[in-house]
């Protein structure tokens, strides 16, 4: 959890609070008054009885009906009025908290995806994606419902226990001491079983969450489950976390269910004793103590039943919202907790510009497309800006690098890669090529030694900068929701449409797209899946094509090509590598020999480099992958 989120539900509920004041200043007040009109108005009725009773009884005794009657009428017109402006403000309310509720919680989505779009990859790499998931649907969902239901409620309910006491003391203190004893043994048992459910309700909001990773698992694995038939243990996974997920779910609303009906009966046995009370100081004739000075009467005891049902119903509403808050207060942790994570830190300050060069052959920038780059590099020290055309040449300096401190990946890394030239990587998985290509487009950082790039230090270098000089075409494809020319223009928004067409060309991709329904306006979905896997890695050669940088990493990109399919791609790709520098990253060798160097790894070192004759002259790793004595496992 990150240092800024509130662990205590206090510091939760204070901060959402304040969030929907600066999210609604004017209309969020409003509301607040109209709950707050209508909690006063449902509580007065019972005085408006005290004074109807009290009129009845001053005539018996005196006999004068007629003024009697006007003053019923005043008080009836009174009360029809206070109920007309209620209905008033009941409306204004519901309308207002439908805007509130829904606008706060697009706000609060966007909050969440828009801060989650600046989140390290290491998050996503640390975290289910279906728990992800879950802090959109499950946590957004409890958020609502305590800010729909729960809130006002609460407020209502809290606002008509404060008046119905006040008036209540009023009148009688004898029976608004029995009223509160009763309400001792209420709150005693909020305490204990409210406590309770509040504990599972968390639970199970965690449980969910883990439910929902599994589900999103599963789904995408399949294909993997049926081929080795794992459906039976996958189901058995499922119904262990279902099991916890219903184990905390049943306690958390056994211990809800109980709550009310105890609360209830409670009630209504303290209605029961007020009345016993009444009648005893009734028939004795026991001085009334209380505030307002009035002898006891029967004006007071039937005005006070009413209050009593009134107050203990209003404290019943105020433990049933318990739960629900609780459930909301642990989603708005979670989403809390999403929100606050720390984003991709990002100290460089070396950006990447349209440049021209001038007639002595030095760079300066323009606003206008060129297609010449350069690095622009401010001087803190004494203020001078430097331009460094971008040419694609990337050194690593005895670099060191771990995914978590205590483990080392890489250790003593150097290697450079001219501009155009072709560097490959082979190895065994998990020899740490991938691991290297990862740490050139800084999705992580390097423990030790030093990355240049075109002989600036990358972490100089602006992130989003950096990424856009560089193109990477990876093993596992993602295309998007559009149609297939939207997925190429992905790789370059700007780019026309002429553009993105001579990109699959180089691809080899035009040919394919041209038989599909619609050509390049067929449209795509679930990630491609009307396309076998070597149309969607064409697409997403031509994705990075249509990008043109200088820079090209190649993951493994013709892994999913057939041989034919491969020969095709293949004359596309070295037209694409032409004049940039590509890092490739490859399991079948053929498709390395023509590199400017290539590169052994084993455990994340270095074992031999150079190119495909001088290592096969070695005789070393690399010849016996060649020849087929050792397999790249």
């Amino acid at each position: 959890m990150s240092s800024n989120t509130p662990k205590q539900p206090k510091g939760v509920m204070l901060r959402l609070i304040k969030m929907l004041f600066e999210f609604y200043p004017v209309m969020l007040p409003v509301t607040v008054a109209c709950i707050l009109f209508n909690a006063v108005v449902s509580s007065i009725p019972s005085v408006f009885m005290q004074n109807v009773i009290a009129a009845v009884e001053q005539s018996w005794r005196s006999g004068d009906w007629d003024s009697v009657s006007g003053q019923i009428l005043g008080l009836v017109g009174l009360l029809t009025i206070f109920y007309i402006l209620s209905l008033i403000a009941g409306f204004v309310f519901n309308q207002l908290m439908a805007i509130i509720t829904q606008g706060s919680l697009a706000k609060l989505r966007e909050k969440m995806f828009n801060g989650m779009q600046d989140l390290p990859i290491r998050y996503f790499d640390t975290h289910n994606h279906g728990d992800i998931m879950s802090y959109y649907t499950n946590d957004i969902d409890t958020l609502r419902q305590m800010i729909s239901q729960s809130f006002p409620q609460l407020l209502l309910s809290t606002v008509v226990v404060l008046t119905v006491f006040g008036i209540m003391a009023y009148y009688s203190l004898w029976l608004t001491l029995v009223v509160v004893l009763g309400v001792i043994c209420m709150l005693l048992v909020v305490r204990k079983v409210g406590g309770g459910s509040a504990k599972y309700f968390v639970r199970q909001q965690q449980a969910l969450g883990r439910t929902e990773g599994f589900v999103e698992e599963m789904m995408n694995g399949q294909k993997v489950i049926k081929v080795f038939c794992h459906e039976e243990e996958a189901k058995a996974g499922f119904d262990a976390i279902n099991d916890a997920l219903f184990a905390d779910a049943e306690k958390a609303n056994s211990y809800a269910n109980m709550l009310m009906p105890i609360l209830n009966n409670i009630g209504n046995v303290l209605y029961v004793i007020v009345a016993l009370v009444g009648g005893v100081l009734l028939l004795s004739g026991a001085p009334n103590v209380s505030v307002s000075g009035m002898a006891f009467s029967i004006s007071i005891v039937v005005p006070f039943l009413n209050m009593t049902k009134q107050f203990s119903g209003n404290v019943s509403q105020v433990s049933n919202q318990i739960n629900a808050i609780v459930m909301g207060l642990a989603g708005a942790r979670r989403i809390f907790q999403l929100i606050d994570e720390q984003p991709e830190t990002d100290e460089g300050y070396v950006t990447l510009v349209n440049a021209r060069e001038k007639a002595d052959g030095t760079l300066e920038e323009c606003s206008e497309t060129t297609n010449v780059w350069a690095w622009k590099h401010p001087h803190k020290a004494d203020g001078t800006v430097t331009y460094t055309r971008l040419t694609g040449d990337v050194r690593f300096y005895d670099v060191d690098f771990g995914y978590v401190p205590e483990k080392t990946v890489l250790h003593d890394v150097s290697l450079y890669a001219k501009p155009g030239q072709k560097v490959a990587f082979v190895g065994s998985t998990g020899a740490g090529k991938t691991t290297i290509t990862n740490l050139i487009n800084r999705f992580y950082d390097i423990a030790d030694g030093k990355i240049r790039y075109d002989g600036i230090n990358i972490n100089k270098i602006k992130k989003a900068d950096l990424r856009r000089s560089l193109g990477m075409v990876l093993q596992d494809t993602n295309l998007f929701t559009g149609t297939v020319m939207d997925n190429i223009r992905y790789g370059r928004l700007d780019a026309c449409d002429e553009e993105c067409i001579a990109a699959a060309k180089l691809a080899g991709a035009h040919d394919f797209i041209t038989r599909l329904p619609q050509g390049y306006d067929t449209p795509l979905s679930s990630n491609g899946a009307s396309l076998s896997q070597g149309q969607r890695q064409l697409l997403s050669i031509a994705r990075a094509a249509v990008a043109d940088p200088p820079v090209m990493i190649l993951d493994e990109a013709t892994s999913s090509i057939d041989t034919r399919t491969e020969a095709i791609v293949q004359r596309g790709m070295d037209a694409l590598m032409t004049g940039r520098t590509v890092f490739v990253i490859a399991h079948r060798l053929s498709t390395v020999k023509n590199s400017d160097a290539i590169m052994v790894l084993d455990h994340g070192r270095i074992i031999e480099r150079g190119t495909h004759e001088e290592l096969l002259a070695l005789k070393g790793t690399y010849y016996q992958l060649y020849t087929g004595a050792l397999e790249l496992d």
